[in-house]
């Protein structure tokens, strides 16, 4: 965990530097790609919003739809949808291309932020056969060899303990002859979190990755180490979670600290500020 630290303090260094050097005229092209974790109460635009306050040189752009996984947005071709909360897919066929391949393929993305449920890294079949590949195929797809890929680490769900996450063995990959594929059967708070960390590690050193920390202060929020609800429900962010999730990837970019900013959207000037101090 020491070592993906640093990469992520030498990254933020490096990135800081090349851009108040060479890319002061460059446009930093911003890609998230994920689910209604990362979209919630319009993330994306106040991530926007903060990088835009003190530069015109970054644009944030995002391929997020309810309930999808990196293997859906590479497999799964969007028929209709009656909300922001539902969509309607099916498989996608030789020679079409998904939505966001298309949106992979328009530009050539300086960072990918990759979003993926938790509760698909804890399957370590899903973990191995669906996310590690959908994130090698993702990244093959990029047209900038230096494009940076940021990993979204998640957060527990509120659900009762003991609990086990577990999906049909044949729709992960009909080979498996068992019939289902399970997390292990998690017996509390500090055991869940323990297990996202090794997972989404194992991911990260595999993949070349680097790794946010926005699971981090869930867990301290679900845990009563702060004192600031960030759920929504069982386990989507509120305002203030996105705002937190916003606060924590502009320091990852800028590596700048997010109280040096005056954009507070939505929240009350306190409540924004005890925020943004939240990621020292």
């Amino acid at each position: 965990m020491k070592r993906l630290q640093l990469l992520l303090l030498l990254f933020l260094t490096f990135f800081s530097c090349k851009f108040s050097e060479d890319n002061k005229k460059k446009k930093i092209n911003i890609l998230l790609i994920g689910n209604s974790l990362t979209y919630f109460h319009n993330m994306p635009e106040t991530l926007q919003k903060m990088l835009s306050e003190n530069s015109e040189n970054f644009n944030v752009e995002q391929s997020t739809f309810p309930g999808m996984s990196l293997d859906a947005h590479l497999n799964s071709i969007i028929m209709s949808s009656d909300n922001e909360n539902n969509i309607y897919t099916r498989t996608k066929k030789p020679n079409e291309i998904t939505e966001t391949e298309k949106k992979i393929k328009e530009k050539k993305w300086d960072i990918i932020i990759l979003q993926e449920s938790s509760t698909r890294f804890l399957i370590p079949e899903i973990r191995k056969l669906k996310v590690e590949k959908s994130i090698s195929k993702i990244k093959g797809l990029v047209r900038n060899e230096k494009c940076k890929f940021i990993l979204f680490k998640n957060w527990p769900s509120k659900k009762d303990f003991p609990k086990q996450f577990c999906r049909q063995s044949s729709i992960i990959d009909p080979r498996i002859e068992k019939e289902k594929c399970c997390s292990p059967k998690i017996k509390n708070l500090t055991q869940e979190f323990s297990l996202i960390n090794q997972a989404y590690d194992s991911i990260v050193q595999n993949q070349n990755l680097l790794i946010s920390s926005n699971g981090d202060y869930f867990y301290k929020s679900l845990s009563g180490k702060i004192d600031i609800n960030l759920y929504e429900d069982n386990i989507h962010p509120n305002e203030k979670g996105s705002f937190l999730n916003a606060c924590h990837f502009y320091k990852i970019i800028t590596n700048n600290h997010p109280s040096q900013i005056k954009y507070i959207g939505n929240l009350e000037n306190d409540i924004a500020s005890k925020i943004k101090k939240m990621t020292d």
